[in-house]
């Protein structure tokens, strides 16, 4: 671990940050161009006194996952986040980690698009990343751990990841998610990741199984559904996923498609997160 490298890029990288591109208003008595260490915290999920103590070289060395946190928070391009995993120590996310961490120009869009539910999912549909209208609407999605972080999974194996849609469109979302794994199984043949989970989902769930026979493949681009949110009733939303080149990230993007989601959206942006129901949290959009 090089501490004081450590410390300089880190301290560096949060001077560089106008608050206003991570959505904080910079305030008249703002001192400083860049960011504080305690929105750094804030932004990370961590302690001010463990911001500190980096910034200053005298931190033990930091988890992956710290590490993680602190390179969305402050929006570091793949090359920066892979220096900064090697300054502390570890080396950077094989092949397929890298693919579980939200790419930084993704994660810029998901800040100008902060009135508008966004989030960032890989293709196997474990979101990387949400700005905060995306949370809530759908709920946070960032504790799950194992196969449950795979929407998928929940849908067919949980009922609660059902209840956030109207019975008339169950049916229909399932055999999308559904086509939208047999094409990623096509075009990452052998990836043991992807093979694990579609053993254990065909293992779980008669009802997966019985739509995965059917052989339907498809990706996605744009689509209407209905969100039943427990606090501001029925959301119509257009969603639109802008893909990467490598196929490997998935943009998703919710818009109200008539009026009256408009002005529930409006409400619940007002209502903001407090009592947000955990039952969400099974309900993306994807």
């Amino acid at each position: 671990m090089q501490r004081d490298q450590l410390a300089d890029f880190l301290r560096r990288r949060r001077e560089a940050i106008r608050p206003a591109e991570v959505g904080i208003a910079e305030g008249p008595r703002r001192r400083t161009t860049g960011l504080r260490r305690e929105e750094v915290a804030m932004l990370a999920g961590m302690s001010v006194d463990y911001v500190v103590r980096l910034e200053q070289g005298r931190s033990s060395q930091p988890s992956t996952q710290l590490l993680t946190a602190l390179a969305r928070a402050l929006r570091l391009s793949d090359d920066q986040r892979d220096h900064l995993f090697r300054l502390a120590g570890h080396q950077p996310p094989p092949a397929d980690g890298v693919a579980r961490l939200a790419r930084a120009g993704l994660v810029r869009m998901l800040d100008l698009l902060r009135d508008t539910p966004a989030m960032v999912i890989s293709d196997l549909g474990e979101v990387l990343a949400q700005n905060r209208t995306s949370i809530l609407v759908a709920g946070d999605h960032s504790g799950f751990t194992g196969d449950r972080r795979y929407l998928i999974y929940r849908w067919f194996t949980e009922p609660d990841a059902r209840a956030g849609h109207p019975q008339s469109e169950i049916d229909r979302h399932a055999r999308q998610i559904v086509s939208d794994l047999r094409a990623v199984v096509g075009r990452r043949s052998g990836d043991p990741v992807v093979t694990g989970l579609l053993t254990r989902l065909q293992a779980a769930s008669p009802h997966f199984r019985e739509l995965w026979d059917e052989h339907e493949v498809g990706v996605r681009r744009a689509d209407r559904k209905t969100l039943i949110h427990p606090r501001v009733g029925p959301l119509l939303m257009d969603c639109e996923t802008l893909v990467t080149p490598d196929l490997g990230q998935q943009l998703v993007v919710l818009t109200p498609a008539d009026a009256d989601t408009r002005d529930r959206l409006n409400l619940l942006r007002v209502l903001g997160t407090e009592e947000f129901p955990a039952s969400l949290s099974g309900t993306g959009p994807r």
